[in-house]
């Protein structure tokens, strides 16, 4: 009785680590192969584990603009980002009522808590000059970006607060590197047991 207890657990234990690697690719919604997938912690001592995704510009690339495209589908105005040496981002506003090309070129910053500061190099929109923080006003107004994208025109700059994005399941998102240059992209993915119910399950074996 009491082997067939242990072989129950240590089967569900199986079909939880099954579940969460399968979880884990299909809650990025990754296009293409991962570069590599890590469990950076293994011990169920704490609250949760970590595991770092590591992929290409190439791969994020495609995700970005799938996300953008289902987002601004029935909006006006559409948007796309591009990283390559730098991160691109075009699109369209409406100006003196006519809608003019616009294209922005930004340098990413990993912050300490794992979110991304996007600084303004340049800006351009069609053959006009107007101030670079009164474009972005224009990029704030008229293009639709999740709530967890801010603008700071005073400042020039975009905030990506990957740590706000609401994620099914409570798994926490962070950034760990974003080395375009050497296309060294990696995440943090943090996978509460509480989410799995490996708390319960740790309680009924110690009982």
């Amino acid at each position: 009785m009491r082997n067939n207890k242990w072989k129950t657990y240590f089967l569900s234990l199986l079909a939880i680590n099954i579940i969460v690697l399968l979880s884990l690719i299909g809650l990025l919604f990754w296009p293409g192969n991962l570069n590599e997938f890590e469990e950076r912690k293994e011990s169920t001592k704490g609250s949760s584990s970590e595991f770092i995704v590591r992929t290409t510009k190439d791969n994020l690339n495609e995700l970005i603009n799938a996300y953008i495209d289902e987002l601004v589908k029935d909006n006006r105005y559409h948007y796309r980002i591009t990283l390559d040496e730098d991160v691109l981002l075009e699109g369209e506003i409406p100006l003196f009522s006519a809608t003019v090309p616009l294209s922005i070129h930004m340098d990413p910053y990993v912050l300490e808590d794992g979110n991304i500061v996007l600084k303004q190099k340049s800006i351009s929109i069609g053959k006009l000059r107007l101030p670079n923080q009164q474009v972005m006003k224009y990029m704030e107004w008229f293009f639709k970006v999740p709530d967890w994208v801010r603008f700071y025109p005073e400042y020039e700059e975009i905030h990506i607060q990957i740590t706000d994005m609401d994620i099914k399941s409570n798994f926490r998102l962070h950034v760990e590197q974003f080395d375009l240059l050497n296309n060294d992209l990696s995440f943090k993915i943090e996978v509460p047991y509480e989410t799995l119910g490996l708390n319960q399950l740790k309680a009924e074996t110690q009982r």
